[in-house]
């Protein structure tokens, strides 16, 4: 086990001025014991000194009276004041108050003719422009006015022109149908045929003779099959359309009798018969219309 010399070895050196440092650190608490101490010294007065003392008295003493406040003076009378003294103004020169009424005067008048003027010239530029307004909404209306009235005669005038074109067609249509007519006329009476009593225009007279129905009803009544009983003695009007050489062409009912089987012998009896006879110009008439009485 190492020894305490042993340890001591490497321990720190001992401080050898400890006593040195506690020497100075006493010195110095002594000096500022004494520099306080002077200090307190130092601020002290050289008054005298005091003394106190309490004094008892034997003998009983009577209080007082109660002060009584008294009421104080009234106060003094205003003094008078003294009479205010005004300075009168000064009497004002009655020239120089002419003279600036006068001026007051003057420029109120020339403010008002300014006035007047400038309201004058108001009024005059209002009504110029009034009548310049006015002027411009005339021509305007005048405008339309002429524009209105030439479409009017533009209307009118198309009206007149179609109106006259109209005439100028009729009166062409007119002219043409008379040309056409002398035309017939001058056809019809080159190859007329009617006596000298004729009032016609045609060429052949184009009826059929007063034989001819007799003719016709002898040729198609012989084809006409019917045996029923019927009342009365009904028509029935066929149209009948054949060529120049008497060929039946066509047959349509155009008045019913009343009576369908009647009606219908008609048809095929007319259809049977085929061929019509010619009048005694030689004709057939076409279209023709035959009237057909089953009791004759």
């Amino acid at each position: 086990m190492p020894s305490a010399a042993d340890r001591l070895e490497f321990g720190p050196p001992r401080d050898t001025g400890y006593l040195r440092a506690f020497t100075l650190a006493l010195l110095a608490h002594i000096l500022l014991m004494a520099a306080l101490t002077w200090g307190v010294h130092w601020k002290r007065s050289d008054r005298a000194a005091s003394f106190e003392a309490e004094l008892w008295s034997s003998v009983p003493q009577e209080a007082a009276p109660k002060l009584v406040e008294t009421p104080p003076p009234p106060p003094p009378p205003p003094e008078p004041k003294a009479p205010e003294v005004r300075v009168a103004p000064p009497t004002p020169n009655v020239d120089i108050a002419l003279e600036q009424e006068k001026k007051r005067r003057l420029l109120q008048q020339q403010k008002e003719a300014e006035t007047l003027k400038a309201q004058k010239l108001q009024e005059k530029l209002k009504a110029e422009l009034q009548a310049k307004k006015e002027k411009e909404q005339k021509a305007k209306e005048e405008l339309a006015k002429r524009k209105a009235a030439e479409e009017a005669q533009k209307t009118e005038a198309k009206k007149q022109d179609a109106k006259d074109l109209e005439k100028k067609k009729q009166a062409e249509a007119l002219a043409q149908k008379q040309r056409q007519d002398a035309l017939n006329r001058m056809m019809g009476l080159a190859g007329a045929t009617g006596d000298a009593n004729a009032k016609g225009s045609g060429q052949k007279s184009s009826g059929p003779s007063a034989s001819y129905g007799g003719k016709v009803r002898a040729k198609v009544l012989p084809n006409v099959v019917f045996t029923e009983d019927i009342a009365g003695n009904p028509t029935a009007e066929v149209e009948v359309r054949s060529t120049p050489d008497g060929t039946i062409l066509s047959q349509r009912l155009v008045k019913s009798s009343g009576n369908k089987a009647w009606d219908e012998a008609v048809i095929k009896a007319i259809i049977r018969t085929g061929t019509l006879p010619r009048d005694d110009d030689g004709r057939v008439p076409t279209p023709m219309i035959l009237e057909f009485r089953p009791k004759g």
